[in-house]
Parts: structure tokens; C-alpha cells; sequence
């Protein structure tokens, strides 16, 4: 049978019912992806002797997804629907609609971090290493649940091994949720593996995975269906590939600082 007769979905989205309760394949990859991260934080935490005690991580792991759902939801609002949202603000608080960003989760992640940082006053730099370690594993596990609810699926295109989504028609498309868990999840994951044993400083593994992670989702929107930034405010780069860029920026920003004499604070107090 040709690649490009596979119809999603594969299988039942739903895990399993009981009453009038459903439990999805969705859900239990996110839960996933948050076990990954917390095996691979805490083995990187023992490894480092530190900064943060292992007993701390369930508190972080609540900042974070707080931070990240949160920061999903009002980036797709913000970055994506923003006149709808201007219409009907009421429909942020509606998750179950659907439409999370994943740049804004990054940015909500990031924003439930740094006050977790303030909380406990731990190294800043130190901690944001061991935490982006862990997020290609969580990222890849939430992009295989997006392609079992045959959502965020990519442009028409003729290639073998492209697939037919409800939601998209007839004609089969680019499965782009399987190359961001390939690539921005996978692939990343083991790159940064590899570096973190190398002598680094402070900082350098998170900078690298900004920089990787931006790089890779730029190029994998090519392969996604265009939505502009702001009704295309921003030129003929879509939006996935402005806010990648954004997060490019940050990262590089983030390795060259110690590297121009600048002194970066250790800590955030």
C-alpha cells in the first residue's frame, strides 16, 4: 500500500471511556512527556550535585506547567487568533477548544522557572541546563499526541510518505508532527546528551538548545501550513518562523554574554 494512502487516525484517540469520564492518548502523552523530563532532570541534578535538591522537583515541575499551559493558551491567542481573541477574550480561558502555541509555552515554561528561581534564590543559569535537557524528550512525547489526534498535520504535498488528515482534506500532507518529535525532540535530545559532559559554561546547554530547537522548527515550518503573524504584519516569514528566530536570538545572546566580559549574575534573588 503507498505511504500516501495512510489516513489517520490510526488509532482510537480516545484511551479508553468510563461513564461519561474519557481518558485520551493526548493526555497520556503529556503525562509522558512530563515523567521523561523529571527522569532526565533528576538524573542530570544527581550528576551535578546540584543546584537544586531532588526533593524540589515536583515544586518545579508545578511552576513550569503552570507557566506552560499558561503561556500556550495566551500565545496562540496573542501570535495566532489575536482578532478572534479580541472579539471573544473569554474563549483564553476555554482550553478545551483547543489551540496551544508551543513558542508560548516556551516563554510560560520559562516565566514559571524564573519565579521558582526567585522563591529559592538558586543559580539561574546552572538550573535552566538541567531543565532544557529534559524538554526534547516532553516535546517529542506532545508531538506524537498531536499526531494521534491527527492535529497540527502540515502542507499538501506528494511525497511518499505523505498522509491523509480529516481535518485537511482529501489530499495527503506533510505528517510535521512526526518531524518535530524526530527532529526537535529526538535529534535534539541526543545532541544535547552528548554535550553536557563537555566543559561548558554555565548556560551553555539551555543557549544550545534554544539555538537548535529555533533552527530546527524554522525549517520544519516550511513544511507547515502558513499562518501569518498578525495577518503577515512581519513580511512572508510565517509565524512559527518569527518567533523562531526570536528564540534563536535569545539563545545566542545567552551563550555570548559570559563570552564578552559581561558579568551575568549567578543567581536571582
Amino acid at each position: 500500500m503507498p505511504f500516501s494512502t495512510l489516513t489517520c487516525p490510526f488509532v482510537d484517540p480516545a484511551l479508553f471511556k468510563l461513564g461519561p469520564l474519557t481518558s485520551s492518548w493526548y493526555g497520556l502523552m503529556y503525562c509522558l512527556g512530563a515523567i521523561l523530563w523529571l527522569i532526565v532532570i533528576r538524573h542530570e541534578l544527581n550528576r551535578r550535585k546540584g543546584p537544586i535538591p531532588v526533593q524540589a522537583l515536583p515544586e518545579l515541575l508545578f511552576f513550569g506547567l503552570m507557566g506552560g499551559i499558561i503561556g500556550a493558551r495566551l500565545g496562540y491567542g496573542i501570535f495566532y487568533n489575536l482578532s478572534f481573541f479580541i472579539q471573544k477574550p473569554w474563549e483564553i480561558l476555554f482550553l478545551w477548544h483547543g489551540g496551544m502555541s508551543a513558542h508560548g509555552w516556551l516563554i510560560g515554561m520559562s516565566v514559571g522557572g524564573l519565579l521558582f528561581i526567585r522563591k529559592h534564590g538558586v543559580p539561574m543559569r546552572e538550573l535552566s541546563d538541567a531543565v532544557y535537557l529534559g524538554l526534547p524528550l516532553g516535546l517529542a512525547a506532545v508531538k506524537i499526541g498531536n499526531f494521534i489526534n491527527c492535529e497540527g498535520f502540515g502542507r499538501v504535498t506528494n511525497i511518499p510518505w505523505g498522509m491523509i488528515f480529516p481535518a485537511g482534506g482529501p489530499q495527503p500532507r506533510h505528517p510535521s508532527q512526526l518531524y518535530e518529535a524526530v527532529f526537535e525532540g529526538l535529534l535534539l535530545f541526543v545532541v544535547l546528551w552528548n554535550l553536557r559532559k563537555r566543559p561548558l559554561k554555565p548556560g551553555d546547554l539551555s543557549s544550545f538548545f534554544l539555538i537548535g530547537y529555533g533552527c530546527l522548527r524554522f525549517l520544519i515550518e516550511f513544511t507547515t501550513r502558513p499562518e501569518r503573524l498578525w495577518d503577515g504584519a512581519l513580511g512572508w516569514l510565517n509565524a512559527g518562523q518569527v518567533l523562531s528566530l526570536f528564540v534563536i536570538g535569545v539563545g545566542v545572546v545567552g551563550y555570548a554574554l559570559p563570552r564578552l566580559g559581561r558579568q551575568v549574575p549567578p543567581q536571582v534573588i
